[in-house]
């Protein structure tokens, strides 16, 4: 069962998000209204995913998903769609990216593809992202790489396209569990710690261009 901590501020808002994912079987362990209350709960309750607002009382969202560390994935759902709150948001190590507006469906589906190592963000919010890692990416490449097998690097393609891993495994007819030993063997090979992290290899290395 996934382990889910809810962070916000408004405490209806809190509590009918609580209740949406106890209903679709997700274990919530913890709902707070405070950033560094957050923190510290997180420390010791060791959830799975942190769904987090970014608009807190004593701290940003952001600050709270540096914070929080290599620890939960992190799941922004926030009522600000604008490009310096995801970007901020994701820079801080958010795995995703949601708006308020998203339907509970949406939603519950964000928070099973967060916990599965999916990068998830809101349709049209995903290019923005994109397009700033790109921007980032502006610099020398080393010579030199890690050896990816061709498996490795089509499925590496197609994680920077955005894809789940189930739809990866759909499309190259593999194995869900076969799909999340690539991306393992990947990232260990290139010394990464997440699926955010090899987003970020593979559009620099321009893997999500056709």
């Amino acid at each position: 069962m996934v382990r889910v901590m809810v962070v916000d501020d408004h405490p209806m808002w809190r509590d009918a998000v609580a209740r949406d994912l106890v209903e679709a079987g997700y274990e919530v362990v913890a709902t707070v209204g405070e950033g560094r209350q957050a923190i510290q709960v997180a420390r010791a309750v060791r959830p799975d995913v942190v769904v987090l607002d970014l608009q807190l009382p004593d701290m940003s969202g952001a600050e709270v998903a540096r914070g929080l560390g290599e620890g939960p994935r992190v799941l922004v759902l926030s009522a600000s769609a604008e490009h310096d709150d995801v970007l901020e948001a994701v820079k801080a190590g958010a795995s995703g990216y949601l708006v308020k507006s998203a339907s509970r469906e949406e939603f519950l589906e964000a928070v099973q593809r967060t916990a599965d190592g999916d990068a998830v963000f809101t349709p049209g919010l995903a290019g923005l992202v994109l397009g700033e890692y790109r921007r980032l990416a502006a610099r020398a490449q080393p010579e030199d790489g890690p050896r990816l097998t061709e498996r490795e690097t089509e499925v590496l393609r197609l994680v920077a396209k955005g894809l789940s891993y189930r739809q990866i495994a759909d499309r190259l007819v593999l194995s869900h569990r076969t799909v999340q030993n690539h991306v393992q063997n990947t990232l260990g090979k290139l010394q990464l710690h997440n699926r955010v992290e090899l987003v970020r290899y593979a559009i620099e290395q321009g893997l999500d261009e056709d």
